[in-house]
């Protein structure tokens, strides 16, 4: 890429330290935050302490420090710095050759109690909008929001907004109400899954409040990695990833068919971490489906389905080349490229020469939108 170009890596992460939580959480929850403990002789790895539990310390969202010998349980040490210190950031992006970079993850706790879960999603937004605060050019924030009860979920997007994050992450489907699946690692997925088999869909006039508020206070909202989650094991961890991207397409459809984007004509909507390959397929296919099923449905959109790929919804990569292939087709112009930095997906600290291979043989002026523009528009950032 040329010196000239700016990269927006439009999906980055951050790990906050476990024991953020004590400087976040509000009063009432004071000492209900997990507690780390130092591994003793022998071991390599540190521990949680947690409502009950004493687990490793799991180092597998911050693997890049580790190289490709990275290991799932850790120290607090194993953890890159970049991950939680802003500083540090900037100059593993400066590596990169990354301008800008959105971050996402870090919340919610895995708790069984619904008032501290809730709460937990607030504290994560205010570490991070502090985070980003240390430069907010280049560290842009997307807040992580519960979907239980719609005026929570509203409040909480009013004060992301007042605090200077761009977006708002949300789980795929609704939450059913004032549930944690149990806590730990569940009480997590809900955050990004939601339950897909519920009885409320974001088609239902119940949200129409909540997307207009991301309209009117002019955020991006995202789902990551949402519809079904990767879950840890080698078993099922890698058909897991595959369905992880693929299954997002579901909660696209229920927007673009329920007509919420009739409604919310400027909504941006994002899959983050989806991959794109996938996307021009799909506003084909639902046009066809939409011509050959919408008069015994009566269902009567504004515009065919692949007009809201194109002026409504947005997807993130790591590596696609597939998808950078479609990127002229309807459905897969609005593509966005990103690091997935510190995961173990990610392309760091090789990003340039990645983005080499993937664009050879295209000009500056085709690979710009996916690199830079895309993201600008979708984020709503200035160049």
């Amino acid at each position: 890429m040329s010196q000239t170009t700016q990269l927006i890596d439009a999906d980055a992460h951050v790990l906050p330290p476990a024991t953020f939580w004590d400087d976040y959480l509000p009063a009432g929850f004071a000492g209900k935050g997990p507690q780390i403990e130092e591994g003793g002789p022998g071991e390599d790895h540190d521990w949680v302490v947690f409502e009950g539990t004493r687990k490793p310390l799991n180092v597998l969202s911050s693997v890049v420090a580790q190289g490709r010998n990275f290991k799932p349980n850790g120290r607090r040490s194993d953890v890159q710095a970049g991950s939680w210190e802003p500083a540090a950031r900037l100059v593993d992006m400066d590596r990169d050759g990354v301008t800008s970079a959105v971050l996402y993850g870090g919340g919610p706790l895995g708790t069984v109690d619904n008032d501290l879960y809730i709460a937990s999603f607030q504290a994560y937004n205010h570490w991070l909008a502090d985070f980003c605060s240390y430069d907010s050019k280049r560290l842009v924030g997307v807040a992580y929001l519960p979907m239980q009860n719609v005026d929570q979920s509203i409040a909480m997007l009013k004060d992301a907004a007042k605090r200077g994050l761009k977006g708002v992450n949300i789980p795929a489907f609704p939450q059913s109400s004032k549930s944690t699946g149990g806590g730990g690692f569940a009480a997590q997925v809900l955050a990004l899954s939601g339950d897909p088999d519920g009885p409320r869909q974001y088609d239902n006039p119940e949200f129409d409040p909540f997307w207009k508020a991301c309209v009117d206070h002019d955020l991006a909202v995202t789902i990551h990695l949402g519809a079904r989650v990767a879950r840890p094991g080698q078993n099922r961890f890698l058909p897991n990833l595959v369905m992880s991207k693929v299954c997002m397409a579901e909660p696209i459809a229920i927007m673009i068919f329920g007509g919420v984007f009739d409604r919310f004509p400027t909504l941006r909507y994002g899959a983050i971490e989806s991959g794109v390959g996938w996307m021009a397929w799909m506003a084909e296919y639902m046009d066809d489906i939409y011509n050959n099923q919408k008069h015994w449905l009566q269902l009567e959109l504004k515009h065919k389905p692949s007009v809201y790929m194109d002026q409504n919804i947005y997807a993130s990569f790591i590596r696609d080349p597939v998808g950078v292939k479609n990127r002229h087709l309807p459905g897969g112009r609005n593509i966005m490229w990103s690091t997935d930095y510190p995961h173990s997906e990610t392309t760091w600290p090789e990003s340039q020469a990645n983005l080499e291979r993937h664009f050879k043989g295209l000009s500056e002026e085709e690979r710009r939108p996916i690199v830079r523009d895309n993201a600008l528009r979708f984020y709503g950032l200035s160049a």
